[in-house]
């Protein structure tokens, strides 16, 4: 971990599994846990969790953001095979939105415009 990177990066996970679960316990229960003081990010190094952010707009690490357009166009084609399977309980529309707005992300973190 450098003091000296400036960027802004994306944790390995780019859902934010940590933030979520805290947030589902504190809402659920009243107990907040403290978050990872320093996280993986996508390029690989360990920066303060402060210095990441979900929002493609934040980003500045560019190997951060190549992570995350390729995580979130791996978990639209997912959410779309497994919408597909025998048992599930999700609608194909409803797994065509979620995938969309996948790849929506996707394409904010490419930086492509509309």
């Amino acid at each position: 971990m450098s003091g000296n990177d400036p960027h802004i990066h994306v944790e390995v996970n780019v859902f934010h599994v940590d933030a979520a679960v805290r947030n589902l316990m504190a809402s659920t229960f009243g107990l907040a846990g403290d978050l990872p003081r320093v996280v993986t990010t996508g390029c690989g190094v360990r920066v303060p969790y402060a210095m990441t952010s979900p929002h493609p707009e934040s980003v500045t690490c560019l190997a951060c953001r190549e992570h995350a357009r390729r995580q979130h166009l791996r978990f639209a084609e997912e959410v779309q095979r497994l919408s597909r399977m025998p048992g599930t309980n999700i609608s194909g529309a409803e797994a065509d939105r979620a995938a969309e707005g996948h790849r929506d992300l996707a394409k904010r973190f490419s930086g492509a415009e509309d």
